[in-house]
């Protein structure tokens, strides 16, 4: 579609009433909340207001967020300690404890019907994605099991290379691509009704992916690498093209290193002038150290956090490059830490993100396609494509 104006914003915190009723009266999914690692750490409530983080209840419902999915995130460090099936396994059993612990508040979701039913009963529904196909292990049988457990996409690989698939962030590539196993994992996905997220894997993972893949794939929080250069954790225009062609969905992460090269660029002289401090200094890297010299380096060099229309810029160029039906939010809150753009700071903004789609000139038909429409037509595509 043609954007006819695209005007900059000074204030994002007072969205129009028509906004918010626009954000509330329909229904919104992101693919992307990273709560379960974040209260596996902290043992925090996420069912009352909470002073850390960027999601909880409250929030939530302010927001008009009716289906966050749940990130069972399991660190590639669990790939050469051992233990992933049990921590994927840990991370699930949290997320059943929040819908145990307030269920007036949340309830577990497995399917489409269910997030539609769930929302209209007012509480928050809590689908669940796993990041890392790690898991999995080197069993087909434990698909079958986090199935079960109400997994509905895999994010194939992390930041290493797994038994699935090689990493956008790994440099050691073993299987220039998928592994054998792991186009066998793809197609079991497939059978089962798992949707097979591409996310965070390699572009030649990407492309032997969707050679095999017989439904549309997500991308539950990626943007668009024209705005950040080389970063390959984004989808180059081939890339957005081929998940146009599959009839898949890009859900737009808000994190500002994948928003802007200015911040990607920031971070990086970060990373240069703590290297020159310690060797200036004669010291040896720690956590402790990193975190005083960085707190001390960012109130030198404040941020230069995205905004609000940055992320309508990645929405508008997946819009123009594929169409308006395959796009969709994945703020990745909770998991990439004090990095998101300014207005849309926590999971009680979306209706700041809605203004700006009216503003751009966006039919109400079609922020409610991006707002949720489109993954939960990918998703019911995957439900009928299973055995």
């Amino acid at each position: 579609m043609a954007i006819l104006c695209q005007p900059a914003f000074a204030d994002w915190s007072k969205p129009s009433k028509e906004a918010v009723h626009l954000a509330k009266e329909t229904i919104i999914v992101d693919g992307h909340i990273d709560v379960p690692y974040r209260i596996q750490k902290s043992n925090e409530d996420v069912g009352v207001a909470t002073e850390k983080g960027d999601f909880d209840y409250p929030r939530a419902k302010a927001g008009g967020l009716d289906a966050p999915f749940m990130a069972i995130y399991v660190a590639a460090d669990y790939q050469e300690t051992g233990g992933a099936k049990e921590q994927a396994d840990t991370l699930i059993d949290l997320v059943e404890g929040i819908a145990d612990a307030h269920p007036d508040k949340f309830e577990i979701a497995h399917s489409v019907a269910d997030v539609k039913r769930i929302a209209k009963t007012g509480r928050i529904a809590l689908p669940m994605g796993m990041e890392n196909g790690a898991p999995v292990e080197d069993s087909l049988d434990n698909l079958d099991h986090f199935y079960e457990r109400g997994v509905r996409y895999i994010t194939l690989a992390h930041s290493r290379a797994n038994q699935i698939s090689d990493s956008s962030y790994d440099i050691n590539r073993p299987w220039d691509g998928l592994s054998p196993f792991g186009e066998e994992v793809v197609a079991r996905m497939n059978d089962l009704g798992i949707m097979v997220d591409i996310s965070h894997i390699s572009d030649a993972a990407f492309f032997d992916t969707l050679e095999i893949v017989r439904a549309p794939v997500i991308a539950s929080h990626s943007s668009a690498r024209k705005f950040t250069g080389g970063f390959e954790r984004n989808m180059s225009d081939d890339m957005i093209k081929k998940v146009g062609e599959n009839n898949g969905v890009i859900m737009i992460n808000f994190g500002s290193s994948f928003l802007t090269t200015e911040y990607r660029d920031w971070v990086a002289a970060g990373g240069v002038a703590y290297q020159k401090y310690l060797t200036d200094n004669g010291l040896e890297r720690s956590e402790e150290l990193q975190e005083e010299f960085g707190a001390q380096w960012r109130a030198e060099n404040p941020a230069p956090f995205a905004d609000v229309d940055d992320v309508l810029d990645h929405i508008d160029h997946v819009v123009d490059l594929i169409g308006i039906n395959h796009v969709g939010l994945g703020s990745d809150y909770d998991g990439v830490g004090d990095s998101l753009p300014a207005g849309l700071k926590d999971a009680s903004t979306y209706p700041n993100l809605v203004q700006g789609l009216m503003d751009r000139g966006y039919s109400k038909r079609d922020i409610r396609k991006i707002l949720s429409g489109n993954v939960l037509r990918v998703w019911s595509d995957v439900e009928k494509a299973a055995l």
